[in-house]
């Protein structure tokens, strides 16, 4: 079995934990100044706000756990260390959003039928205090949210607690010019809906690479022409490609040799794959078993073992 490992970094992005780590301080303060400031001024919208922030105060903490985890070093007993600490982290987040979305419907369905008079002023000050201080937290994150699957994650947290800041803002507005005290229910639905989106998506991405089903933008077909390319190669099967993390795309499969040839052939042949397959499709760590007429060769490209 040939193992081989592109060094290639050049598509690699080092995340900045410093950033997650202000985020998490930052959206604490928030969430304290708002759970005084929603029971004070009754406003359902800023305690709803107030439990989408603590919650991501702890998934903020659990994705800075797990982008230390992930750069620990692979020993005999974890042999590819913690990498996937990240994905579960954005699994688990993204379960949270969706979670606090609905705890957020219940209570917004229940206060639109019992509505409460509202302190206005205090909501709008302290929403816009959430919408400077999360907008700068997201900001802050944006960057490596695009590069990693857990970074966005919680940059997702963060913008959906802008967006909720600015909801409850436009509510807060509408109650103290129009005393439409209805409109905090409406707010929170807003939000609501809103996290369920961004949450099944995210929950979405991270089940497939958890699950470690084919990334969308490979084509095994695709693969299996351009390793036929190669001169030396026959046949390409029991194909499995899969996401490690955010950075390392991994594959493995068989491949039967045209000729019955050296070691030495086959790092040839293994080399020109692994250029193929990183320019191509950005596979970046591939596995490979040399065979040569084996009898029990199967006619499928992909083969449960």
């Amino acid at each position: 079995m040939s193992h081989h490992h592109n060094h290639d970094h050049s598509h690699h992005h080092q995340v900045e934990g410093k950033n997650l780590l202000f985020s998490i301080v930052l959206n604490l303060v928030i969430t304290i100044a708002q759970v005084i400031g929603g029971l004070i001024s009754g406003s359902l919208a800023l305690l709803s706000d107030a439990l989408h922030n603590f919650s991501d105060v702890l998934s903020l903490v659990f994705s800075y756990v797990a982008h230390k985890l992930s750069r620990k070093k692979a020993s005999v007993d974890q042999t590819f260390g913690y990498k996937r600490a990240e994905l579960i982290a954005a699994f688990v987040n993204a379960m949270t959003l969706i979670i606090v979305a609905f705890f957020l419907i219940y209570g917004a369905i229940e206060r639109f039928f019992n509505p409460q008079q509202i302190h206005s002023e205090l909501v709008i000050w302290l929403s816009i205090v959430g919408i400077v201080a999360n907008g700068l937290s997201a900001m802050m994150l944006k960057n490596d949210a695009d590069k990693n699957l857990n970074m966005k994650s919680a940059y997702l947290h963060l913008f959906t607690d802008m967006l909720a800041s600015v909801a409850v803002l436009v509510g807060g507005l509408l109650m103290k010019y129009f005393e439409w005290f209805w409109v905090d229910s409406v707010m929170t639905m807003v939000i609501a809906i809103y996290l369920i989106i961004v949450g099944f998506d995210l929950l979405k991405t991270s089940t497939k690479m958890l699950m470690l089903f084919t990334p969308v933008h490979i084509d095994i077909d695709e693969i299996i022409e351009e390793v036929h390319k190669i001169p030396g190669t026959d046949k390409l099967h029991h194909i499995h490609v899969w996401h490690l993390n955010d950075d390392e795309l991994h594959l493995e499969a068989h491949l039967d040799c045209s000729e019955d040839i050296k070691m030495s052939e086959f790092n040839e042949i293994l080399r020109k794959m692994e250029n193929v397959l990183f320019e191509k499709f950005q596979i970046n760590h591939i596995n490979i078993q040399p065979e040569y007429k084996r009898e029990e060769i199967s006619k499928d490209f992909i083969v449960q073992d």
